[in-house]
Formats: C-alpha cells, structure tokens, sequence
C-alpha cells in the first residue's frame, strides 16, 4: 500500500504571518543580555514597515543572553535565538545564523549598538540593486571611524589591521575588518563551505576569497560607543587574525589553525629552556630537570592552545584534565617521531641543522593533526 504524503493548505491558516522576510539580521552575541531588548527595538524602528527577522546567535553567555532572546521572542515572533554550546568563534557564529537565515537577504551586525541600524533599509537598497555585498565602512567618505573606540591606541590598532587587510584584498573595499555587512543569501550559501569558522573577521575572508567575483558596495556609517556589554577586540581575536592574514599572504597554503600551533610550540621552547635553566641552577640534575622542563613546556603549550589556537572547541572542567592527558601522550609519541625521521635524515648524510629541522616539523605537524582529532575533537 502506498503512502499519501499530504501537504497542508499553510495560506489558508490566519495564524500564519502575512508576509515572509525581506531581510535577515543576525546578531552574534556574548555576554549582551542587556543590549538584547534594545537592539531588537532599533531594528524594528529602523526597519519600518520592512518585514525582517532576528537571530541572535549566542555563545553560551553566562549572563544568560540565551534566555533574554527568548524572553523578548515572546511578544516579538520575528526574534529567535541559537544558543551555542562548546562552540566559540565569531565566524562561526556569523555563519550559522545565515545558514538559519528565512530571507533572502542576510545581515550581520553588533548588537552592542556600535554599528547604525538606521542604515540597514540603505544597504537592502544597494542589493536590490544588484550588488551582492554592501559593507557598511567606517572610513568611506562621510563617515568617523574612531568615535567607538575607548582608547586611542584601540582605534590605532583596527587602523593598522585595515592596513595589513587591505593589502590582500586590495580595493575591494575601504573597510575589509568590519563587521556590518549585508549581502544575498544565494552569496551566503555560496562561501560558506569555503570561508573559515574560526577567528573573528568573517567579511575579511569572504572578501579575501571571492571580492573579484562579486559586485561590492560600502555605504559610510559612524562607529558608535558601545552601551553594554563586552568588546569582541582583545589579544585572542588580534593573535587569530595574524593567523589568518599570513595564511591569506600564502594562498591558503599554510592554515591559520597551523600557524597559531606552531606559534605557541615556539613559546614552549622558550617556557622549556627557562625552566631547565632555573631547575639546574637549583641543584637538581641534569636528566630530573630536562624531565620536568618538558612536561612544563607541554602544559603551557596545551593551555595556550586551549585559549587560542582552539577556542572555539575551548576545554573546561573535566575535559579539560582530560584534554591536558591526552595532549602529553600525543606530544610525547611526536617527540619520538622527531627523533626518529631526524636521526634517519641524518643517517642519508643531511646536514645536522637540516635533520633536527625536519624532524622538528614532522613533529609540529604530527602533534596538530592529532591533537585536533584526539584532544580538541568538536563536542
């Protein structure tokens, strides 16, 4: 007997909203409870009679964003809330509410009210337009881009950040470090298997990647002060964009993930050798030091790792102890490995600095891969 699937008549339910979406805001969020209730009233306001949703995708908050959103959604049926749990990044964010995303046109912004609402039907103008991208810039002509900015030195480090971004994505843009940006959910789909989940300047990539391929606009806006909540901009997400400039400068070739690991690894020489050298002068031997130096080494390594070169998997609790077990053993396996291809080049008659060389990156590459799999696996 064959079954009937049978699709509902939703047009003729009253229930149901009268119009779908023109546009998709989405609001990657942590730690803005407060700023929840307010931006979803400025979008409203901004928007007028411009059907649009909300999703405001949050990162665990623990100030209880998750459950602000929900709250609000209450009485405001176009809000809902994505609340992420062991998952951290604000690409990754950005990312999963376009995927979410009802309209066909998909925007991103700060909810912390930094970034002008007021210009949103501007840049839904742009798309219908025909442009696929329409990045609000705060350095376009008309605009200020330092009146967000508490510090001084803050406002000078985005500045050099533009510059060194500019450089690969070349004129595409004004501001390729902004994070209020509009553009077409067909474009969404397009980049989103290509574009990095990890790190905190999504639009940069996508620009990176596929500026000759689109039709890019900027419309100016003015950076405002933040109201509440916590600033995204800090020395992980700087450290996490080096990681992905130099991997840019490279075509790709060398991933940011790598680069950010082996970057640590070379801090662990130096907490290795520090070490040594203090248990040595203590009086303790030779073999006991260099045992303890490395163990101390690894741990420092394992926790920076943790805090950025894996943030977005970030361990707590009891998985992080776990974690720390697993990184000593995957470590301790490369380090053989590093013996062994080092004493074999050398055997083929490899000059001394190019064996321990070798060896030395085997190692790097053996103990990133496996501890991604193993020690920083996606739960």
């Amino acid at each position: 007997m064959k079954h009937q699937t049978i699709s509902p008549n939703l047009d003729s339910d009253p229930r149901l909203p009268t119009a779908a979406p023109e546009l998709t805001v989405v609001l990657p969020t942590y730690n803005e409870a407060e700023n929840i209730p307010v931006i979803v009233g400025k979008i409203a306001d901004a928007m007028g009679g411009i059907a649009h949703e909300v999703i405001v995708v949050d990162d665990d908050s623990p100030d209880g964003t998750a459950a602000v959103t929900r709250a609000v959604a209450k009485s405001h049926p176009h809000v809902r809330c994505i609340r992420r749990v062991g998952r951290r990044g604000l690409s990754g964010a950005c990312l999963e509410g376009m995927m979410a995303a009802n309209a066909p046109v998909v925007a991103v912004m700060d909810a912390d009210m930094q970034h002008d609402e007021t210009r949103l039907p501007v840049m839904l103008a742009q798309i219908a337009d025909g442009a696929d991208l329409v990045i609000g810039s705060r350095y376009v002509d008309g605009t200020r881009a330092g009146g967000g900015f508490h510090k001084k030195s803050r406002a000078k480090g985005s500045e050099l950040a533009t510059s060194l971004a500019n450089m690969i994505t070349g004129s595409y843009t004004t501001d390729p470090m902004s994070g209020f940006f509009m553009l077409r959910r067909d474009v969404a789909d397009t980049v989103a298997g290509t574009v990095s989940r990890e790190g905190f300047k999504i639009l940069f990539d996508i620009v990176s990647r596929r500026g000759a391929e689109l039709d890019i606009r900027e419309v100016p806006f003015e950076f405002r002060e933040r109201v509440a909540g916590e600033s995204k901009l800090g020395f992980l997400v700087t450290v996490q964009f080096l990681g992905l400039l130099v991997s840019r400068y490279t075509g790709g070739l060398v991933p940011a993930q790598f680069l950010l690991f082996a970057l640590v690894g070379t801090s662990g020489l130096v907490v290795h050798m520090a070490s040594l050298y203090g248990l040595s002068a203590s009086g303790m031997n030779f073999t006991l030091s260099q045992t303890i130096a490395t163990y101390i080494a690894m741990t420092t390594n394992f926790a920076f790792n943790n805090e950025v070169t894996f943030a977005h998997r970030k361990l707590a609790g009891l998985r992080f102890w776990r974690g720390l077990v697993t990184f000593y053993a995957i470590c301790s396996i490369g380090a053989l490995g590093n013996l062994a291809v080092a004493e074999r080049i050398f055997e083929f008659g490899a000059p001394v600095w190019l064996a321990g060389l070798s060896g030395a990156v085997m190692s790097a590459l053996f103990n990133f891969a496996v501890t991604k799999l193993v020690t920083w696996r996606d739960g």
